[in-house]
């Protein structure tokens, strides 16, 4: 095996993977982005590693023969990369995951990191509920954000929550974070201040067409229904009488924006901006639901 820069087995790497045609998403958006951290991951150097401080950096033999070994994993599998590392980042903190739970991505993370909803929020939020939690890292990112409240994350599935522990005590946050089994809202009595909501939205006609990256993940934490807003319909239903007087609830639709439109079109809404455009995330009032 001839010999090679850290920069070469990158651009090697990235090339492969483009050829292969994985998909991306999780974490990444290219061929290239991909390359850097699983070959950084494999090599044990940190994945914020200054790249061209070490680009010349020869390569040993061995090291590329390990590193080829994970970009064939991936193709072969069609896995997230963030299952063969067993990590994801979110707005900058680390945090564990496998294919118990979903790949953590919401842009929920982005508007507690920047201060999007703190206009809706004041000194009566104290409980903050992370619906749909699958690894933590909403509710983990909710008591980072706020050291002053109690935060309890829900999933229907135990697998999920299994994970959600791993992240909460990694994080030092047992005394803050309550991690539940529910049903949607079932389990939950409530009153809570602020719900953030990443749930299964993802239309059938979408769910079809799925790269098999996106399959690899639970089905139970995308697959939303025909128009893709069946958990969101009895989660509107059933969130004012777990919302205190002056509450909010910040929901995640993705690209199905239209049929959210469709399904609630009378609803008084706010959309939030996040990296993805303002028409993804939106804010609503438990007076609007109330008036549903």
């Amino acid at each position: 095996m001839s010999a090679l820069t850290l920069s070469g087995l990158i651009e090697v790497s990235a090339e492969r993977l483009a050829q292969a045609g994985v998909s991306f998403g999780h974490g990444t958006q290219n061929a290239f982005d991909e390359a850097v951290w699983l070959v950084l991951w494999r090599l044990g150097l940190p994945l914020d590693t200054n790249l061209d401080e070490v680009a010349e950096q020869t390569v040993t033999p061995e090291q590329q023969g390990a590193c080829k070994a994970l970009i064939e994993e991936r193709i072969a599998t069609r896995k997230p990369a963030a299952y063969l590392t067993q990590e994801a980042w979110l707005q900058g903190v680390s945090f564990y995951i496998d294919e118990r739970a979903i790949v953590p991505r919401s842009l929920i993370a982005e508007v507690l990191a920047d201060g999007t909803i703190d206009a809706w929020l004041s000194d009566q939020t104290t409980r903050v509920l992370d619906l749909c939690t699958g690894n933590g890292s909403l509710a983990v990112l909710a008591a980072l954000a706020w050291p002053e409240v109690q935060v309890v994350g829900a999933d229907i599935s135990d697998d999920a929550l299994a994970v959600a522990a791993i992240n909460v005590e990694r994080h030092e946050l047992q005394e803050r974070v309550q991690l539940m089994h529910s049903d949607g809202l079932s389990a939950l009595p409530g009153p809570f201040d602020l719900i953030l909501c990443n749930p299964p939205y993802v239309c059938q006609a979408s769910m079809e067409s799925l790269p098999a990256e996106y399959r690899a993940e639970p089905e139970l934490a995308l697959a939303g229904g025909t128009d893709g807003m069946d958990f969101v319909r009895q989660l509107f239903k059933d969130a004012p009488s777990r919302m205190s007087e002056h509450a909010v609830l910040v929901l995640e639709i993705g690209n199905e924006v239209d049929h959210f439109i469709a399904a609630f079109p009378e609803l008084e809404v706010a959309w939030l901006d996040t990296s993805s455009g303002d028409d993804q995330v939106l804010l609503v009032s438990r007076e609007a639901l109330l008036a549903l």
